[in-house]
């Protein structure tokens, strides 16, 4: 099908909490919405890029700019028949992953919804639900975390991760593991160790849990190979996972055990799918980390988590657990079941309509090609 039009959409939604990690706190979340547009259809992909170069170098400055001005330039106005189509017009742009992820998907949504099947057959998922978790931000006093981990294990939440920075780590842990003693629970520190951190990180190995995400540099896969040596407790990678090569070189290294896919920090559903498929050879597992994306976003997280090798829960919460009710622009919202699961929509593409009221409520600029 010839893509006829693309549009981009600056959004900007207040988030039902705020949201504390080693980077910072924040109260909003802005974001990048793609829309493909060919043959009466409308594919939808979300850019989630951050104002900030914090959690990755891409910015929504970055992203409009390289979206805008190079890869719509490469899509636009062509055929297109597959996502591999998309993938090989990209070849020559280097790094901009999210920016590259987005509009990728929406491609993928697309051509779902062009088949009349879900994105999931596309994908090749096998599952009806997937298992998901919730991840609790750092808080101003270890009360109001537990507080908040109380209100989330209350609503059926099976999996929590905390947010753990130096200074706010293993008390903080203990206390959330006193409490709920066969809670599964795991810590992301989003690089805010070093080496010099290894009795720290080791104190965490007493407490049972799942994982301890991205504690060192996060382009760092050789100290990290270093300090998983010396711990029990499976090391997760996150941000050093930029691509299906970056998978293989700290596998190959045992820098990690387990692994955690973003898909707009990989570079879109593609490369997703490839380091899936090297993990799961490797007999590595892998989930599907978060972040605070809309119902856009949501919708093709939970797709790629029917890939058979996602066997950890993801941090795609239920919708309600990001925006105020009639805030999110896509529709409908997704509901946490009572096995702390959200269901696979099965609706043709994302399964999910971006509804044009709330889109232009949140929406800070746009532009529109042909």
């Amino acid at each position: 099908m010839k893509i006829e039009r693309i549009e981009l959409h600056h959004i900007e939604l207040p988030l039902v909490h705020p949201f504390e990690t080693s980077f910072g706190r924040r109260d909003t979340r802005n974001c990048i919405l793609v829309a493909v547009c060919a043959e009466g259809l409308t594919g939808w992909g979300e850019c989630t890029v951050e104002d900030g170069p914090y959690y990755s170098s891409e910015t929504i400055g970055t992203a409009w700019h390289v979206l805008n001005d190079f890869l719509i330039p490469f899509v636009l106005g062509q055929e297109i028949t597959s996502p591999a189509d998309v993938v090989a017009r990209f070849r020559l742009v280097r790094g901009h992953p999210m920016a590259r992820a987005s509009l990728e998907s929406a491609v993928w949504d697309l051509l779902a919804q062009a088949q009349g099947v879900p994105l999931v057959n596309l994908l090749g998922g096998q599952k009806e639900r997937v298992k998901v978790g919730v991840s609790v931000g750092i808080e101003a006093t270890l009360g109001e975390l537990l507080d908040k981990v109380a209100r989330y294990v209350d609503e059926g939440y099976g999996r929590v991760k905390l947010k753990i920075k130096p200074g706010w780590d293993v008390d903080v842990v203990r206390a959330v593991r006193q409490r709920w003693p066969d809670l599964p629970l795991q810590v992301d520190a989003n690089s805010a160790y070093t080496l010099a951190d290894t009795p720290v990180l080791r104190e965490l190995d007493q407490f049972g849990l799942l994982l301890i995400e991205q504690p060192l540099h996060h382009e760092d896969i050789v100290d990290h190979a270093k300090l998983q040596a010396q711990l029990d407790t499976p090391v997760c990678l996150d941000e050093s996972i930029h691509s299906p090569e970056h998978a293989r070189w700290a596998l190959d290294i045992d820098a990690c055990r387990i692994v955690n896919i973003k898909v707009g920090r990989v570079g879109g559903l593609t490369a997703t799918r490839e380091i899936h498929d090297l993990c799961a050879e490797r007999g590595v597992p892998v989930w599907c980390g978060g972040m605070l994306e809309t119902n856009v976003g949501r919708a093709a997280n939970v797709a790629v988590a029917t890939l058979p090798n996602f066997a950890l829960p993801g941090d795609t919460s239920a919708s309600a657990r990001y925006y105020p009710e009639g805030r999110d622009v896509a529709v409908p919202n997704f509901v946490l079941e009572n096995d702390s699961t959200l269901s696979v929509p099965d609706a043709p593409g994302l399964g999910v309509q971006v509804v044009p009221e709330r889109l232009s409520a949140a929406r800070l600029r746009s532009v529109a090609r042909r």
